[in-house]
């Protein structure tokens, strides 16, 4: 396993999460907990004593509460696992399950739209500890009531309790509370229909760097890290996979369904975007770019095309434009609609053609009056433009000439098409580097 993510983001996770108190804290609680690996396989019986079946597993309904409540048990009934609600279960402690009616539901259990079981999909299985902000392996879950349901509270990560559970007797059933962490700071990647979620993981996960969701992810495995990404917010998931390495983003995006990788490649900048895309097989690029909006899979497929040691092969085609006639204000205004963007050098000035006239900085629009036309900043030093096909040499010459933070790429009729920032520029020198040995040209 990797280094874990810096410690200084820890600190914000452990703030977010503390926000409430953890019910581990609590003396009744820490005296109830059952371990779920020493239910399985234990007798069910109806309150006279009588034996009904086998527990198999755990159901749990998951959604957006802190500590999701049991729905219900599968217990095997003769050769059948049949579910029994979970309002039926009138004591469940580490040696003991009855319920309160021995009517049964004969038919074999079917797993319903937004249910986990414990046993088959969490326990055993990989975990993000949101606190240590690291992925570790479930060794044990534990159940106890609260707010008058039997709700999963912890969850056991220590190798101690994985001996414990295949030991004889008793002590093999018996929480070990001073193991357990609190449901709450974990976010389990629960198989079938989705993950069971935590709201105070997620706001955790959300006040995280890009970086280093990228190092959790890389962490996972198979059907965890695919996941991890569907509980983070679109965006964030997106600025996420642009920190992976390439192999573990190619792994990734081949276990994703083609309409998810559409929608989180087209939320990352264009240049990276077609980065990703230029390193898929054609039909899986091709299923990817069919879920996405028409104009944004033509602008993808626009790059693609172009060789990466070509300027069109770097460039972003996010850039802000317009016209002589506009204002400054307007200019401003439209640079903050578009903070989120990675557009903070200026505007982009074209004239009614659509020609490119010049490319005034940020400085000098924050320096001027609102109500001031934009045809009255342009004026020399006149922003150096190159054409899509300007080789990455000649692209680097005329970043040492302008010494600016981009540079304007135009098309042949002088129209401007993307720009080329400096880290995209260095980022294109490093891959020809690893590429051909020398980062000469």
């Amino acid at each position: 396993m990797k280094t874990p993510p810096v410690s200084g983001i820890n600190t914000v996770a452990k703030r977010l999460v503390g926000r409430r108190d953890s019910v581990l804290e609590r003396k009744t609680i820490r005296e109830s907990l059952v371990s779920v690996a020493g239910l399985i396989n234990r007798p069910v019986k109806d309150n006279n004593g009588k034996l009904i079946g086998k527990l198999v597993d755990i159901v749990v309904r998951h959604g957006e509460e802190t500590y999701p409540p049991v729905s219900g048990l599968i217990v095997k009934v003769g050769q059948r696992r049949s579910f029994i609600d979970g309002a039926r279960i009138s004591k469940l402690t580490h040696n003991e399950i009855l319920l309160s009616s021995t009517k049964i539901n004969l038919q074999d259990y079917q797993r319903r739209s937004g249910e986990s079981l414990l046993d088959a999909d969490v326990l055993d299985h990989q975990i993000v500890d949101v606190n240590g902000l690291r992925v570790v392996r479930s060794s044990d879950l534990y159940l106890a009531p609260l707010d008058k349901e039997i709700r999963v509270v912890g969850v056991d990560i220590s190798f101690r309790s994985f001996i414990r559970r295949i030991l004889p007797g008793s002590y093999g059933r018996r929480a070990t509370p001073e193991h357990v962490v609190d449901w709450a700071t974990v976010a389990s990647l629960a198989d079938g229909t989705g993950v069971v979620r935590s709201s105070e993981s997620r706001a955790a996960l959300s006040q995280l760097r890009p970086a280093d969701l990228a190092d959790l992810i890389e962490d996972l495995s198979g059907r965890e890290q695919g996941a991890l990404v569907e509980l983070l917010d679109p965006d964030l998931a997106a600025d996420a996979l642009e920190e992976m390495e390439d192999e573990e983003l190619q792994g990734l995006l081949r276990g994703l369904p083609s309409e998810r990788a559409a929608e989180l490649i087209a939320r990352m900048e264009p240049d990276e975007s077609a980065e990703i895309l230029r390193d898929l097989t054609e039909d899986h690029r091709e299923s990817i770019l069919e879920e996405m909006d028409n104009k944004v899979s033509n602008t993808l497929r626009k790059l693609v095309s172009f060789d990466e040691t070509l300027a069109g092969g770097i460039m972003t085609t996010h850039l802000l434009i317009t016209h002589e006639a506009d204002t400054v204000g307007s200019a401003l205004k439209l640079l903050v609609e578009n903070r989120d963007r990675d557009i903070s050098d200026g505007v982009v000035v074209v004239d009614a053609k659509g020609k490119l006239i010049d490319h005034i900085q940020i400085v000098e629009l924050v320096a001027a009056k609102s109500t001031t036309p934009l045809s009255e900043l342009i004026g020399p030093p006149y922003p150096t433009a190159i054409r899509e096909d300007t080789r990455l040499d000649k692209v680097i010459e005329e970043f040492n000439n302008n010494r600016g933070s981009s540079i304007v790429v135009v098309d042949e009729k002088n129209k401007p098409v993307g720009r080329i920032l400096a880290d995209d520029l260095v980022d294109a020198l490093s891959s020809d580097g690893e590429n051909s040995g020398s980062g000469a040209f």
